[in-house]
């Protein structure tokens, strides 16, 4: 039985007599015909696809799908210990107040003619990066954290005119294989192994990798398994001693009590922006930040866009452009071999959040929201710790915001006890022996400021519950 033409609401020009106009316009007969010029017959399926019938009224969509999402549980219904690289913080009404308003919302280019304060609120937000991080230049946000340190490992390759990087191997699994991928096929990557009790980098390891083709050290503080690297100033003599560049990975919400990597020797400075004001999404609300110092040989390798301000013509008025935009690629996009790495759309948004959460906090709020992250994770590490059979933290070292907890001694698995923690409306850590076998049956968790006595509580008491009956 042939099924009646059907005009959706949803997709334009689904009329059939329109689709004929169009057909005819473009010089074809049918929409079959249309196919079989751009897609050979033996690769056209002639069956009929096993689909329902087309929802056809708004309010039946909406509560189909609805439907559908009910079926997730999200980190605001349920306790979640996840981390690893996006994290659950506190996002303050007035972020989600800003990112909202049309001028930021669907500012795409931001040219002039359209633009209502974006290269400004930009400006802030770089503005309030740098003093954050005691770094001098600070980029619009791009992708993600991974994204930056990649760019920042090739543009020390390039400043250098070396080809190979040295990288510990306790960053992100994520973030690994997003650096191996923009290193192919120009650059080496050497890694360097940790200490199994720390955690931390293996000077010696460093010493016999680094040599005079090394254009830099990338390593990261806090590191991924939530431990902190406390040999900035012996990595960055070891690296500066044979000319190479050091390239730090930092999660800004610890710059309220840590110092900051310029003042252990980084020459860049990268990171992720989502814990300054973004929520949690799936895949958006990610952005990574690179940070140099104010020399020309760091600012002109920058391939992303930079917001300066200058005076106008009238006096006491400023106003806010591109500084240097001949380094980016929106300029030699006609000759590729000229751009240092091509710049599409990013993620410019969150770094207006970003600049308003810093705004809003000042550094006494960062100092206070580092302070109380430090206080629940050690809270957490001591409740856990009285667990029979757990071993937590797994490594010897200052923590912050995430740690690792040992399950070896038990005979569940990491992942078996989160289906278990699901009982108990609670999404447990992250299982590490996949990418991190040498941990075995181990699970990283992640306690921030939204965590409180009463949440570490439940989990120590699910935690209890389960391992005992296993």
């Amino acid at each position: 039985m042939k099924r009646e033409k059907i005009v959706y609401p949803y997709i334009p020009n689904s009329h059939e007599d329109i689709q004929k106009e169009m057909l005819r316009e473009i010089g074809v007969k049918s929409f079959e015909e249309l196919l079989d010029r751009i897609i050979p017959r033996e690769l056209q399926y002639k069956g009929s696809l096993n689909l329902p019938e087309p929802l056809l009224s708004e309010y039946e969509l909406k509560k189909h799908v609805e439907k559908i999402l009910m079926k997730n549980k999200t980190s605001g219904e349920y306790l979640c210990f996840l981390g690893g690289g996006t994290w659950p913080h506190y996002v303050p009404a007035i972020c989600d107040e800003i990112a909202s308003r049309g001028e930021f919302l669907t500012a795409y280019a931001g040219e002039p003619y359209e633009d209502h304060g974006r290269w400004q609120a930009l400006f802030e937000y770089e503005s309030l990066m740098a003093e954050l991080l005691d770094m001098d230049v600070v980029s619009v946000p791009i992708y993600s954290w991974g994204h930056a340190a990649s760019t920042s490992l090739r543009m020390a390759s390039r400043i250098t005119g070396r080809k190979e990087v040295l990288v510990v191997d306790t960053i992100s699994p994520e973030r690994r294989k997003i650096v191996e991928n923009y290193m192919e096929p120009h650059i080496k990557i050497k890694w360097v192994s940790h200490n199994a009790e720390t955690g931390l980098m293996n000077l010696e390891d460093l010493e016999s990798k680094i040599s005079s083709d090394t254009a830099a050290v990338y390593f990261e503080n806090p590191s991924y398994l939530g431990f902190i690297e406390t040999q900035g100033n012996e990595i960055s003599e070891i690296a500066h001693r044979e000319g190479a560049l050091v390239v730090v990975g930092v999660d800004p919400s610890s710059l309220g009590i840590l110092e900051p990597p310029s003042h252990y020797g980084a020459d860049m400075v990268c990171g992720e922006l989502q814990p300054l004001g973004n929520h949690m999404n799936f895949g958006g609300s990610l952005a990574g930040f690179v940070a140099t110092r104010d020399e020309e040989k760091f600012v002109k390798e920058i391939p992303y866009r930079i917001f300066g301000i200058a005076p106008t013509k009238v006096p006491g008025e400023y106003g806010f452009g591109d500084v240097a935009f001949e380094r980016t690629s929106f300029m030699v996009r006609e000759t590729p071999t000229e751009s240092k790495e091509f710049v599409g759309t990013a993620s410019a948004l969150w770094g207006v959040v970003a600049g308003v959460y810093l705004s809003l906090m000042g550094p006494k709020g960062m100092q206070e929201l580092g302070e109380g992250i430090v206080k629940r994770v050690n809270y957490a590490i001591k409740k856990l710790s009285e667990i029979p059979g757990i071993k937590v933290p797994k490594f010897k070292a200052p923590h912050f915001k995430e740690f690792v907890v040992d399950f070896n001694s038990f005979d569940i698995s990491v992942e078996e006890i989160n289906k278990r923690l699901l009982d108990y409306e609670i999404m447990g850590g992250i299982p590490l022996s996949k990418y991190f076998p040498e941990l075995g049956n181990s699970a990283l968790y992640c306690v921030t400021e939204i965590h409180t006595k009463e949440d570490i509580d439940k989990l120590y008491n699910a935690l209890s519950n389960i391992l005992e009956v296993s």
